[in-house]
């Protein structure tokens, strides 16, 4: 909101206020920056409010005065009460970042934050970067640091910030052309993407051709013919990052020309998968809402000679596009095409023997220039339309046109259709040059996500669905949105591994160890402890001296976070150990019994032929330091109130790290991808609730697939952490 009154912010001449300045444009706040010949470098800006005739002194109280007063729609305190407070905690903090001795190492905390995120709080510009941009800005020391190369993250979100608007218009403006700042917008300007932490880490230091603030418009246009996977959720959050860049708007249309693949499942999981990824946008259309001015489209065009009706069969087709070979029915007159089109609009015998084929050029180098085909029949009815229709457009056709009528400014793509790239310009000026007024869509490319052992192939993904080698498209092995949450994938992990990836261009593939490290630095700090014995190799270690009646003790679930709750803990006279606990403990051996006390082992009992641990006795000795003990042992009670569990591990589906062309993904089925094992685990267990992640002691995270059920083991699926290794042993 602006104010009524111009408010005065007194500053030292040689340092103007920035990222003050910044904020106050953001937010629509009315600021008159003035220069106090009696301010000294140590003085700091003082905010003179005319209206109340009040003064606000220093960087942190001055903006959160405009976060304040300003326009709420921009968030700059953040968008909720927990982002307001990691808010003020950075405002906090900035006042450490000061030139002298400890500065790097104060600069190398904020790097190691920003390593895998592009704003300090959230998702968005917040007073909190404004404030920190602001002090190393003042800074000349951190000019040094920047260029030295040790702090790649912090130097890649200040040389972003630097460039966002209207940060970079107000150095233009107001520092002095030759100084360290200005120098560093033009040395940012002309090394985008190629600084170290770039490199290594993903960059978003890219301008969108022909951007312009608040005219940007992005779309993401996924197929309503399988789930989303982790593929389908970058290229959503990457529309997202740049409309919110530029100030722009996101849409969200599903591209439904295809009834042969599409099924309102596939579109409703979508929506639910875009939802908990945290990605809003302004509305939601889908390309048959198009249809009717698609089949208007498609008449102009055959009068126009830009597309033609062919019969040609389909293997035959492809073979004289790869020979560069011309159909018989090429130059055939726009007439006939249109008597043709008429029949396929009608789904006749005659019409649905043919297509519309886009008159290019067979002789082009690039094969997608090669007549693609623009509209083929389809009586197979649609998942909104029914049999209203009988022909429909491609992707190839359909997409720049939509774009185009949407007001889409740039279409971002992955790279893999960089050759398809000169199709889509002619297509949509061919669709320009008969629907007048027809606005322009650029391009922008950028690098697929890729895994070893992984296809995110939608047609792979189908055919493992289809033959029943996954429980679906939610199949905990699967790479789909909802696969890797059924795992115990947390949605922020997933979010800023994603964006860690930056617009790059750079084709890589990923290890899965990456996501899943970042995935447990999320659920460890929070999540609940409990203990388990695996059933098949569970010991009973009997206390002479241990109580005989039960005795119930209650604990934390998470000795460093109160969050997690409390649980009951049972000390009798006999518990349970695991075998290869047992394995390592000798007679006589002091050993600790977690969260009770010491105990003494007397006797480890052992079956005929002495290769099987029966049992062990033993004593407890309360007094003895647990710091002088070797073995740490997490027990059991042998009550009946444990709970029956199936631990459940799982593989990669492939066992090829990289599917090259022509290699045929059944030769690469892994057929150990999954295995279980009997386990028992504490009481407290039987109240936790499906979607719930928890850590077993010493053996893992998990996450609840199946709670506890009357007669019915509860299932939990092993959480990978990063460390390539099974959570549990495989029997093969």
């Amino acid at each position: 909101m602006h104010q009524s009154h111009m408010n005065v912010l007194l500053h030292w001449e040689r340092l103007p206020p920035l990222a003050i300045k910044a904020a106050a444009e953001i937010a629509g706040v009315s600021i008159e920056l003035k220069a106090d010949p009696k301010f000294g470098k140590d003085s700091l800006p003082l905010l003179l409010l005319q209206s109340s005739r009040e003064e606000l002194e220093g960087g942190p109280s001055v903006l959160r005065f405009i976060a304040r007063t300003g326009s709420t729609s921009q968030e700059l305190y953040g968008s909720n009460a927990l982002a307001a407070v990691q808010v003020d905690q950075w405002l906090d903090f900035s006042s450490a970042i000061v030139s002298g001795a400890g500065l790097e190492a104060v600069c190398g905390v904020v790097d190691q934050f920003l390593s895998l995120r592009t704003y300090l709080v959230g998702y968005k510009l917040s007073i909190a970067d404004l404030q920190i941009w602001g002090q190393l800005q003042a800074s000349l020391q951190w000019e040094k640091i920047r260029k030295s190369g040790k702090l790649p993250h912090l130097t890649r979100w200040y040389d972003f910030l630097s460039q966002t608007s209207p940060v970079k218009e107000l150095l233009e403006a107001i520092v002095p052309k030759k100084s360290a700042a200005a120098e560093r917008v033009k040395e940012a300007a002309a090394n985008k993407g190629s600084s170290k932490g770039a490199a290594e880490t993903g960059s978003f230091e890219i301008d969108l051709k022909d951007a312009v603030e608040g005219k940007v418009v992005t779309r993401f246009p996924p197929e309503p013919s399988g789930y989303l996977h982790i593929g389908h959720a970058k290229a959503a959050l990457l529309n997202q990052f740049f409309a919110q860049k530029y100030k722009g708007r996101m849409l969200m249309r599903f591209d439904d020309t295809n009834p042969s693949k599409e099924k309102e499942e596939f579109s409703e999981n979508i929506i639910q998968d875009v939802a908990a990824l945290g990605i809003s946008y302004e509305k939601l259309t889908h390309t048959s809402d198009y249809f009717p001015e698609m089949l208007d489209l498609a008449e102009r065009l055959i009068k126009k000679g830009y597309i033609y009706a062919d019969d040609t069969p389909l293997e035959q087709m492809r073979e004289e596009r790869m020979e560069g070979i011309e159909s018989k029915h090429r130059n055939r007159p726009e007439e006939e095409s249109l008597a043709v089109w008429k029949e396929m609009v009608a789904g006749t015998p005659a019409g649905l023997a043919n297509c519309m084929r886009f008159k290019i050029s067979m002789s082009n180098l690039n094969k997608a220039m090669r007549d693609p085909v623009a509209y083929r029949c389809n009586l197979i009815p649609h998942i909104r339309t029914g049999s209203k229709y009988k022909v429909y457009p491609t992707y190839d056709c359909a997409c720049p046109f939509v774009d185009a009528l949407e007001g889409v400014t740039h279409a971002l793509r992955t790279s893999e259709y960089k050759d398809r790239e000169d199709q889509f310009y002619w297509v949509l000026r061919a669709q320009q040059d008969v629907w007048p007024g027809l606005p322009w869509v650029h391009i922008w490319d950028y690098s697929r996500l890729s895994f070893i052992n992984t296809v995110l192939s939608k047609r792979k993904l189908t055919w493992f669905v289809q033959t029943g080698l996954v429980d679906g498209w939610t199949d905990a092995r699967m790479p789909t949105v909802q696969g890797v949450m059924r795992r115990g994938m947390q949605v922020s992990a997933l979010r800023d591994f994603i964006l860690s990836q930056g617009a790059s261009k750079n084709v890589t593939v990923q290890e899965w160890d990456k996501i899943w490290t970042m995935n447990k630095k999320v659920i460890d700090p929070v999540c609940g402890r409990h203990t388990a014995v695996l059933k098949s190799s569970k010991v009973l270690f009997t206390l002479s001296n241990g109580p005989d009646k039960p005795e119930v003790m209650i604990l934390p679930r998470h000795k460093k976070f109160e969050g997690a709750g409390k649980k009951a803990t049972t000390k009798t006279k006999e518990v349970w150990l695991d075998v290869e606990d047992v394995q390592l403990l000798k007679e006589g051996e002091e050993v600790t019994l977690m969260d009770w006390g010491n105990a003494i082992v007397q006797t480890i009992s052992k079956s005929a032929d002495g290769k099987t641990i029966t049992g062990a006795e033993g004593k407890l000795h309360l007094e003895g330091s647990v710091k002088t003990t070797k073995w740490k042992l997490h027990w059991l009670p042998n009550i009946s109130e444990l709970v029956p569990l199936r631990l459940v591990d799982f593989d990669h589906l492939i066992t090829k790290k990289k599917l090259e062309e022509g290699d045929a993904i059944e030769d690469y089925v892994n057929k150990h991808s999954r295995w279980e094992v009997e386990a028992v685990g504490d009481a407290n267990m039987r109240k936790l609730q499906k979607g719930e992640v928890l850590q077993l002691e010493r053996k893992g995270y998990f996450i609840i697939d199946q709670p506890h059920l009357k007669g019915k083991p509860m299932v939990l699926f092993a959480i990978p952490d990063g460390r390539q290794k099974a959570v549990i042993p495989s029997a093969s």
